[in-house]
């Protein structure tokens, strides 16, 4: 067992894809605009530099795990809960005492094949994941198991970070 925690970050790929963030500059981006307390949490606590993440497409026709991003820094207030004019804004949330966090992840691979929800549902080991039992949680912890059944799955023979 490694000291690495996994998780799945889930995103509409409408909003934001795999593909913008391997746009981004050094294919980091901050994870941000999360509104649920529990996942905040996770952002805020749980979520350390050197974690890896599925990167994980929802809301299309077919949901499926794409990619695999590398957590680069560690849970830090959500700057987009303090603008006005933005999507995420929040007027209870102040850089004074923030509510909302985020963390920043860079892009590390696209899945050789996607993994589907369908397939996914489809795994008896994978019978007790989060994402399988109705969450809508957009930051989920992934367990050291789910994440290699997974990456069997995709088709990752060895993942060389």
């Amino acid at each position: 067992m490694s000291n690495r925690n996994y998780w799945l970050f889930k995103t509409e790929p409408s909003c934001f894809s795999l593909q913008d963030l391997q746009q981004r500059p050094k294919q980091t981006e901050h994870w941000d605009g999360v509104r649920n307390f529990q996942a905040r949490n996770l952002l805020r606590d749980e979520i350390k530099v050197g974690d890896l993440g599925f990167f994980y497409h929802s809301n299309i026709a077919e949901p499926a795990i794409v990619g695999i991003v590398e957590v680069v820094r560690e849970g830090y207030p959500d700057s987009t809960a303090f603008d006005p004019h933005g999507d995420h804004f929040d007027p209870k949330s102040t850089p004074d005492k923030p509510i909302w966090y985020m963390v920043d992840v860079r892009f590390l691979r696209e899945l050789p094949r996607p993994v589907t929800l369908s397939e996914l549902k489809n795994i008896p080991e994978l019978s007790a994941m989060i994402l399988l039992n109705r969450s809508r949680l957009s930051v989920q912890p992934v367990r050291e198991e789910e994440w290699t059944t997974i990456l069997r799955l995709a088709g990752v023979k060895k993942l060389v970070i």
